[in-house]
């Protein structure tokens, strides 16, 4: 159901109060609202709301069933069978499928468009007994023994702002980037490991991949980073590079001109895109972004997806972390309300499961750069089972009952041997690695749009 806005100063109450109306915060609204809790959803813009992060992973597939959406999921979606990856320096095309992986009842995702997605998850706790409000924006969250008030402002439809307050016995932080709990509690860090900024926008008319693979996400490395090319069911394109600082830093020109020169370093994308639009000429810049928080939980709150960590977009793990993230903060938020004396035994389980997906999928993140681990993407065997291992890892199976780990490990092995036999060329990447990452101060652009 909808709650409606209230003028008056008085404090409701509630059991759970979640910040943050993306996949994150919709999806642990829904499952706790299903086990007869009073939720309280709210999102501080309207739905649909653009968003980044169009590619979804297999394992994606039974979280949706689980929150019975996989048909309406299905119904927006483009279909994603696999990946697609192109090396400057090399001549021929790697593609992975995800049906060679360890477990083949996940062959694919999809590519969807996160306006649609983001709204059907929101509207899902809604159906599924939750309060939801939009247009609402958390000012303060103060905690204690007992919960935490929380203080909001609610667009009254007419320009103003309403002042709303809650009594929560628990607060859900999915605010996102916004990274709400961790400004509050001064605990977020810039990821060291991976300094990096993005460029994106829409396209229509760009060449796609025949037949099958026309739905699959292709990732093309260039001298400055790597490029994102995601399809989308309803004919547009989102394409996005990753850069190093010092290339943004150099930025001397209009954001969409300087996005034109950029594709225009890698040639392959360039002629995809030879005959293509940029739908409302609008590039979009986002400045240095991959951090992390210190802890996820606390006594009464959990910090969730972006909110708590974000990671190098580069194998699409952000939607698929997020929610997973969400089912295991259900346990958490029972355990704290129903049997408070086991919470923090509660607390250390979720903060240790919470860290598994970044700290996999970030250590391949790290490298791929690196001369070594682009040649096991452009040229991938399977010894020891490691090529279907790997697939697992870029499909998001990292929870179930895949025995991926041994294979993880020997595939890692199989690089620091390799490495270490080509030491020159290993050193020379890392040295260009750490200039790379440099910290170079704010860019120009950074979390802008411009339209021109």
């Amino acid at each position: 159901m909808n709650a409606t806005p209230s003028s008056t100063p008085d404090v409701e109450a509630c059991d759970v109060f979640v910040i943050g109306g993306g996949p994150a915060g919709s999806t642990a609204a829904t499952l706790l609202a299903r086990q007869g809790r009073k939720v309280v959803l709210t999102e501080k813009a309207q739905h649909p709301r653009f968003h980044i992060g169009e590619s979804l992973l297999p394992s994606n597939v039974a979280l949706f069933d689980q929150l019975g959406v996989r048909q309406q999921v299905e119904a927006i979606g483009m279909p994603k069978w696999g990946i697609e990856f192109v090396s400057p320096e090399h001549t021929h095309r790697s593609y992975l499928e995800f049906a060679e992986q360890w477990d083949k009842r996940q062959p694919y995702a999809w590519q969807v468009r996160r306006s649609e997605l983001d709204e059907l998850l929101f509207r899902n706790a809604a159906s599924c007994g939750a309060s939801t409000l939009e247009g609402c924006r958390v000012r303060d969250v103060a905690y204690d023994d007992d919960g935490a008030t929380v203080t909001a402002e609610l667009d009254d439809g007419a320009g103003g702002k309403t002042s709303r307050q809650w009594r929560a016995r628990y607060v859900v932080d999915a605010s996102g980037r916004d990274t709400f709990m961790a400004n509050k509690l001064r605990c977020k860090e810039k990821n060291p490991a991976h300094n990096s900024s993005a460029l994106f926008g829409h396209y229509t008319g760009a060449r796609r991949l025949p037949g099958i693979k026309e739905g699959n996400i292709s990732i093309l490395w260039f001298e400055h980073g790597w490029f994102w090319f995601i399809p989308l069911a309803d004919g547009q394109t989102s394409v996005g590079a990753v850069c190093w600082p010092y290339y943004l830093k150099s930025r001397d020109k209009p954001l969409k001109d300087f996005f034109d020169d950029t594709i225009a370093l890698c040639p392959e994308l360039a002629d995809r895109l030879k005959d293509a639009t940029l739908v409302g000429h609008q590039v979009h810049a986002t400045g240095n972004y991959s951090y992390i928080a210190s802890h996820a939980a606390g006594g009464r709150y959990v910090m969730l997806g972006d909110a708590y960590t974000f990671i190098d977009p580069m194998f699409s793990s952000g939607v698929y972390l997020a929610m997973h993230s969400a089912f295991d903060a259900v346990d958490l938020v029972a355990t704290t309300l129903d049997r408070p004396a086991e919470a923090a035994r509660a607390r250390k389980v979720f903060e240790k499961r919470l860290k598994i997906g970044p700290k996999e999928f970030s250590w391949f993140i790290f490298r791929v750069t690196n001369p070594t681990i682009r040649e096991m993407f452009m040229y991938p065997a399977n010894p020891l089972r490691v090529k279907e291992a790997l697939l697992s890892l870029l499909a998001g199976d990292l929870y179930g009952n895949s025995p991926i780990k041994p294979s993880l490990w020997a595939l890692k092995g199989i690089y620091y041997m390799i490495s270490i036999r080509n030491w020159r060329r290993s050193w020379a990447g890392w040295k260009r690695r750490h200039r790379n990452i440099e910290d170079m101060g704010p860019l120009a652009g950074e979390n802008i749009l411009e339209a021109r």
